[in-house]
C-alpha cells in the first residue's frame, strides 16, 4: 500500500498517462482534482510496473464498467496470459492520495478527509443500517463525525474490492462498530451467490485520514506501507 500527496503531482506524470487516462485528465475542471487524478494514475502505473517488471506507461490497464461498457468502470490489470493476478485499487480525498495491490485477491482501499465538509445526519440516513445509524445516534454530537467517516471507508472499501462502486445500497451493507475490529456482519442480497467475508484493516493517513482496505478472497491482512511521495519524485529525476 502506498499513500502520496497532491502536491507530488508534476508535469513528467503526464508521459505515464495512457489515452483514455489522459483525455480524462484534460476533461477535468478542478486544477486539484486534476492533480489527484494524475498522482492515482502514476502512481499505481509505477507500483505496478515494478511488480511487473515493465515501463509504468506500458502497465495493461484497463477500464470496463460492469453495466454499460463505457471506459469508466474500476481500473484493473488486463487479462492475460502473461499478466500475474494482481488487483488494485485507487483512492483519494483531500491532499492524500493511496494505492492497495494485492496479489491473487480483491483489494479495495477508502480514504476520507476528516476535517472535510460533510452533512453527517443526511449522509448517515443514506449509508447506515438501521442499528448503525442507532447506535451513531447515541454518541456525543462530538465523536459522530469520526465514528460515521470510519463506518463509511470500511463500507466503501468493501464494495471497491467487489468492484461495484456505490451501485449497492449501502444501508444493506452492516459493518461492525467504528470502535471494534473491522468486519462485515451482514451482505446486501445482491450480489449472488454472497462472496466470502473479506479480511479488513482500518488506517489513519497523516493523523487526518481515516482510511479502511478490505481484501476478499484472504483469510488474514497485514498492510506493507510504502512511501509513495518518493516513488512519485524519482519518476522524471
Amino acid at each position: 500500500m502506498s499513500w502520496a500527496r497532491l502536491g507530488d503531482a508534476h508535469n513528467k506524470l503526464l508521459n505515464l498517462l495512457d489515452t483514455v487516462e489522459r483525455g480524462r485528465y484534460e476533461a477535468t475542471v478542478r486544477p486539484a482534482d486534476r492533480g489527484r487524478f494524475l498522482v492515482g494514475c502514476a502512481l499505481s502505473r509505477l507500483v505496478l510496473g515494478e511488480l511487473l517488471g515493465v515501463p509504468a506507461a506500458q502497465v495493461p490497464l484497463r477500464r470496463v464498467c460492469p453495466r454499460c461498457g463505457g471506459p469508466h468502470g474500476k481500473v484493473r490489470l488486463a487479462d492475460t496470459p502473461d499478466t500475474p493476478p494482481y488487483d488494485f485499487s485507487v483512492t483519494h480525498s483531500g491532499e492524500v492520495v493511496g494505492v492497495a495491490v494485492c496479489r491473487g485477491a480483491q483489494v479495495g482501499l477508502d480514504v476520507e478527509e476528516a476535517d472535510g465538509a460533510v452533512d453527517v445526519d443526511a449522509a448517515a440516513r443514506t449509508a447506515l443500517a438501521a442499528p448503525e445509524l442507532t447506535a451513531l445516534n447515541t454518541l456525543p454530537p462530538t465523536e459522530r463525525k469520526a465514528a460515521f467517516l470510519r463506518t463509511w471507508t470500511r463500507k466503501e472499501a468493501v464494495l471497491k474490492a467487489l468492484g461495484v462502486g456505490l451501485g449497492l445500497p449501502l444501508r444493506e451493507l452492516r459493518v461492525s462498530a467504528p470502535d471494534a475490529p473491522p468486519a462485515v456482519l451482514t451482505w446486501p442480497p445482491r450480489p449472488a451467490p454472497r462472496p466470502p467475508l473479506p479480511a479488513m484493516a482500518d488506517l489513519m493517513v497523516d493523523g487526518t485520514h481515516p482510511a479502511s482496505v478490505a481484501v476478499i478472497g484472504a483469510h488474514s491482512l497485514r498492510p506493507v506501507l510504502h512511501d509513495g511521495t518518493a516513488v512519485l519524485a524519482r519518476y522524471g529525476h
